[in-house]
C-alpha cells in the first residue's frame, strides 16, 4: 500500500512538472518564451484548479505585469476568458486587479484589449459585485493620475450602468461629465468616442439634462480630433430624442459641424450623413440636411466632396417620396452637374459609382433630359476609373430608359472608348465587356459589340490581344456553346490562316481558353482541325505553341480523336528540327500519356 501511495505522489509531481516549467517560462528573459507561456495560461489554470488559480496564479500575474507590449497584449486577451477558470461569476472579480493595471499601460493596443476584457467580464458580475468591485475600479480609472487610465475608463461606463442603483448611476454620469471636460485632449477624444454608446443606456429624462450638454461641449471643443468624434455621437443622440428635441438641441450643433473650419470634421459629417439622415427622419432631412448636403457637395476640400458624392444615391433614395423628385431636381442636381467636371479625379470617380442610381428615382423623362448628358460627359472623362464606374452601372439606366434609348445615347461613346488611341483605355473597356454583355443581352451584343471583341484579337498591342482572348472565355460562358459556334469559332478559324504569325499565335491562345468551355463536341470537331493544321506552320514559335495547346485542350477532346489525330501529330513534333518545338512536344506527350492509355 505504501508503494501505491508513493506512486500516486510521484504521478502527481509528474503531472505538475510541465506547469512548473510554464511558470518558470513566465519569468524567463526570452520574450518569446514568456509569450508562449502566456498563451498557455488556461492550461496552467486548469492544472492548478480554481482555488490555486485565484490565490496563486492571478496574484503572480498581477505582480509581473511590467513586460513587453506583445506579452501584455496576450495577457489582456487571455484574462477576458478566465471566468470559469477562477470559479465562475461569483469569483470573476479577482480578474479586475490585473486588468485594471493593464488598462493603465502606455501602449494603446494593450489598454484597448484590457478594456475589451473588462467589458466582457462586467456582464458576468452579479449586481452586488458590480457595485462593490467593478464600479470602484471605474472610478479609480476615471480619476487616475495618468491620462491612460482616464481614457480606458471611458469605455467602461455603458457596460455597467444599466444594472446599477440610482445613486451610483448619478455618480457615474458625474464622472463621465468630468472626463468630457478633462484637460487632456486624448481623454476628451475617448469620451467623445464613447458618448453615443453611453447615451443609449442612460434614462430618457437624463438625456436632455446630462448628455446633451456633454455632446455640445465636445462638438465645440478646441481640438478638431475631439469635434469629429462628437459627430458620431450626434447620430446616436438624434436617434434617441423626440423629433422636436432633436431639432432644437442637436441640429444647431450638427449644422455648425457641417461648416466647421476643420475639413476633417466636415469629412466626418459627410461620411456619417446617411446614418444621420436615417436617425433624424424625413422632416428634419428636408428642413436641415438637404441644405447641409448641398454645402458638403460644394466643399472646398476634395476629400469632403468625394465622401459626399459617394452618398448621393443613398441620400436621394431616403428622401421623403412626396418631395423626392423636387428636392433632387432643384437642390441636388445642380451640385451634381458641377461635380461631373470636378478638378479631382477621386471626386468624379466617387460620383460615377453612384450617379446611375438616380435613374430609377427620377424616371425615364428626367433621366433622358438631365442625367444622360452627365453620363455621356463622364464616359469621355480622362480618368479611366470614372468611365469604368459608369459602364459598370449601366444596368440601372437600361431598366429605366430601355435598350433602344441607351444604344442611341451611350453606345457611340462606348465604341469610341473601345477604339481609343490609348491602349490602356481599350484594355479597360475590354475588361468590362462581359459585364456589358450581361446588361445589354445577346441580341444587342451581337449587333453592336461582337465585332469589336473580335477586332481586339488582332490589335497591335499584346496586352490587348491577351485581354481580348481571356474576354472570349467569359463571353462563351455567358452566352453558351451555340453562340460560340456561330460568332466566335469561325473568326478563330479564319485567324489561323492570317499572314501575320502573331495573329496565328493569338488564334492558338483563343483556342486554349475557349476549348475548355466549348464542350467536347465543338472542341473536337471545330477547334482541333485548326490546331492540327498549324502543326505544319513554317514558324517554329507557332509549332511549339501547337504542342502547348494540345496539352491544354487534350482533356476536352474525344478519346477517339486523341488516339487517331493528336498522338501522331505530337509524335511528329517530337522529331521536329527546332529544339524548342521538340522540348514542348515531349512535355505535352509525357503529360498526356494517361489520356492516350
Amino acid at each position: 500500500m505504501a508503494t501505491s501511495g508513493a506512486t500516486t505522489e510521484t504521478s502527481s509531481d509528474e503531472s505538475l512538472y510541465p506547469i512548473a516549467v510554464l511558470i518558470d517560462e513566465l519569468r524567463n528573459e526570452d520574450v518569446q518564451l514568456r509569450l508562449n507561456s502566456i498563451k498557455k495560461l488556461s492550461t496552467i489554470a486548469l492544472a492548478l484548479g480554481v482555488e490555486r488559480t485565484r490565490t496563486e496564479l492571478i496574484p503572480f500575474l498581477t505582480d509581473t505585469i511590467y513586460d513587453e507590449d506583445e506579452v501584455l497584449l496576450a495577457l489582456a486577451e487571455q484574462l477576458g476568458t478566465f471566468t470559469t477558470l477562477v470559479g465562475g461569476p461569483e469569483h470573476v472579480y479577482v480578474l479586475l486587479r490585473p486588468l485594471e493595471s493593464l488598462a493603465t499601460v502606455e501602449e494603446t493596443v494593450v489598454r484597448d484589449k484590457a478594456v475589451d476584457s473588462l467589458r466582457h467580464i462586467c456582464q458576468e458580475h452579479s449586481v452586488e459585485h458590480l457595485e462593490q468591485q467593478f464600479v470602484p475600479l471605474v472610478k479609480r480609472l476615471a480619476v487616475g493620475d495618468w491620462f491612460t487610465a482616464r481614457t480606458s475608463a471611458c469605455g467602461l461606463f455603458a457596460n455597467c450602468y444599466p444594472r446599477l442603483s440610482v445613486a451610483t448611476k448619478s455618480e457615474l454620469r458625474a464622472y463621465f461629465r468630468s472626463l468630457c471636460q478633462d484637460d487632456t485632449p486624448m481623454v476628451r477624444r475617448a469620451a467623445a468616442s464613447k458618448l453615443g454608446e453611453f447615451a443609449k443606456v442612460v434614462e430618457p429624462e437624463y438625456l436632455k439634462s446630462d448628455m446633451i450638454p456633454m455632446f455640445v461641449a465636445l462638438a465645440t471643443d478646441e481640438q478638431d480630433s475631439v469635434r469629429l468624434l462628437a459627430v458620431k455621437a450626434c447620430v446616436s443622440m438624434a436617434g434617441l430624442l423626440p423629433q422636436e428635441d432633436t431639432e432644437a438641441l442637436v441640429m444647431p450643433t450638427l449644422r455648425a459641424s457641417a461648416e466647421d473650419k476643420s475639413w476633417r470634421v466636415r469629412y466626418m459629417v459627410a461620411d456619417s450623413f446617411i446614418e444621420l439622415q436615417n436617425a433624424v427622419g424625413p422632416e428634419i432631412t428636408r428642413n436641415d440636411l438637404v441644405q447641409a448636403y448641398q454645402l458638403l457637395l460644394k466643399d472646398v476640400e476634395a476629400e469632403v466632396r468625394a465622401a459626399s458624392a459617394g452618398k448621393l444615391k443613398d441620400f436621394c433614395q431616403n428622401l421623403d417620396p412626396s418631395a423626392q423628385e423636387t428636392v433632387i431636381m432643384n437642390n441636388i442636381l445642380p451640385c451634381v452637374k458641377e461635380l461631373v467636371s470636378d478638378s479631382n479625379q477621386h471626386v468624379k470617380s466617387a460620383l460615377a459609382g453612384v450617379i446611375m442610381g438616380l435613374s430609377p428615382i427620377l424616371g425615364k423623362d428626367n433621366t433622358v433630359s438631365h442625367l444622360l448628358p452627365l453620363f455621356l460627359s463622364q464616359l469621355k472623362d480622362e480618368c479611366p476609373e470614372v468611365r469604368l464606374n459608369i459602364i459598370s452601372n449601366l444596368d440601372c439606366v437600361n431598366e429605366v430608359i430601355g435598350i433602344q434609348q441607351l444604344s442611341q445615347s451611350l453606345l457611340p461613346a462606348i465604341v469610341e472608348l473601345a477604339e481609343d488611341s490609348k491602349w490602356r483605355v481599350r484594355l479597360a473597356i475590354i475588361e468590362y465587356m462581359p459585364l456589358l454583355a450581361g446588361q445589354l443581352g445577346v441580341e444587342f451584343f451581337n449587333q453592336s459589340l461582337s465585332k469589336l471583341c473580335m477586332t481586339w484579337l488582332v490589335d497591335h498591342v499584346f496586352a490587348i490581344r491577351e485581354a481580348a482572348t481571356n474576354n472570349l472565355r467569359k463571353l462563351v460562358e455567358k452566352f453558351g456553346h451555340d453562340w460560340a459556334d456561330t460568332h466566335v469559332l469561325p473568326k478563330i478559324t479564319a485567324m489561323s490562316r492570317d499572314g501575320n504569325y502573331l495573329h496565328r499565335m493569338t488564334c492558338l491562345a483563343c483556342i486554349n481558353v475557349v476549348g475548355e468551355v466549348c464542350g467536347k463536341e465543338l472542341t473536337t470537331k471545330t477547334l482541333l482541325p485548326t490546331v492540327l493544321a498549324l502543326a505544319q506552320d513554317n514558324v517554329p514559335n507557332v509549332r511549339f505553341n501547337v504542342a502547348k495547346t494540345l496539352h491544354i485542350i487534350g482533356p476536352h477532346i474525344e478519346k477517339e480523336s486523341l488516339m487517331s489525330q493528336v498522338k501522331p501529330v505530337l509524335d511528329r513534333l517530337n522529331e521536329d528540327l527546332d529544339t524548342d518545338v521538340r522540348y514542348f512536344a515531349s512535355v505535352a506527350s509525357l503529360e498526356m500519356a494517361p489520356l492516350f492509355a
